[in-house]
């Protein structure tokens, strides 16, 4: 294929990209990879050439989801800060994992499947409680009786959870050993661990963990440059495609329903798995 052909398609992969970071919180890079392998580049430049169009994509998002107050800047701050030497060591290890890339890959597709399995399984077939009115919330506290309990009990576990920094620590670690290491931003693991771990509403840690995304590839993107792993003209055509499409995957996001959107990323990341696994497996 021609390269002027290649960098179209790669900007077109952008914007696709783009709309997946905004809209559930991945950074983007689960598709752009195993895309940038389909069109020709190496397994491990492919890895580090989608780093750079994780941060402009991430910020576009960021800032959509920023006016309708949905980022936690604590958690953001905790779990950033933990992350960043892990993802300076993931980076670094990259090299060192065996099979010439394709185990990254494939490791990779295993992250997004479990990640689509969770996502499937938590979904609810009513509204996240963090969704409803507060003032829904009182009636029923008052007129359910005992059937309000595990309401209160919720709410309260929520309540402590997101106080407890060593969850965002943890969190921050294993988020950033693979965004260095797969180059995939860490938002597989972020998303359903704000969720079900921390106990973020799915819109909150969609967007909290988008912003996380941001500052946890500056670090991978840096040390992938100096171990020569991108291709630049690849890594700035992903990145102009991405912001419009960051924008794009934000406003989807915020206008879906709680069990909408766990139930769309669990499907789209489950195939994307599959898919994934499988074209790696055939070219060890």
């Amino acid at each position: 294929m021609p390269e002027p052909w290649r960098l179209l398609l790669a900007l077109v992969m952008g914007v696709a990209t783009g709309v997946l970071s905004g809209m559930f919180g991945v950074g983007g890079a689960v598709v752009s990879t195993p895309a940038l392998r389909v069109i020709g580049v190496d397994a491990i430049d492919a890895v580090g050439s989608t780093l750079p169009s994780i941060l402009p994509s991430a910020l576009s998002g960021t800032l959509r989801y920023a006016r309708d107050g949905l980022i936690r800047v604590r958690v953001v701050v905790w779990t950033s800060l933990s992350g960043i030497a892990a993802a300076v060591l993931g980076s670094l290890a990259s090299h060192r994992v065996p099979g010439h890339g394709h185990v990254l890959m494939i490791a990779t597709a295993a992250l997004v499947g479990l990640t689509g399995w969770r996502m499937v399984r938590t979904a609810r077939p009513q509204e996240s409680i963090e969704e409803a009115e507060p003032d829904t919330l009182a009636g029923m506290d008052a007129s359910a009786g005992d059937e309000a309990g595990p309401v209160a009990v919720a709410t309260a576990a929520r309540a402590v959870s997101e106080h407890e920094w060593w969850r965002y620590v943890v969190t921050g670690v294993g988020a950033g050993a693979l965004s260095g290491l797969l180059g995939i931003g860490g938002g597989i693991v972020m998303v359903p661990s704000f969720s079900e771990w921390v106990g973020l509403s799915i819109k909150e840690a969609v967007a909290t963990s988008l912003a996380c995304v941001g500052v946890l590839a500056v670090p991978s993107t840096i040390t992938h440059a100096f171990l020569g792993d991108i291709e630049w003209w690849y890594a700035i055509a992903l990145s102009i495609g991405v912001v419009p499409g960051a924008r794009l995957g934000a406003a989807l996001a915020i206008r879906s329903s709680d069990r909408t959107l766990r139930l769309t990323v669990g499907s789209m990341l489950g195939v994307l798995a599959i898919v994934y696994a499988v074209g790696e497996l055939l070219a060890l």
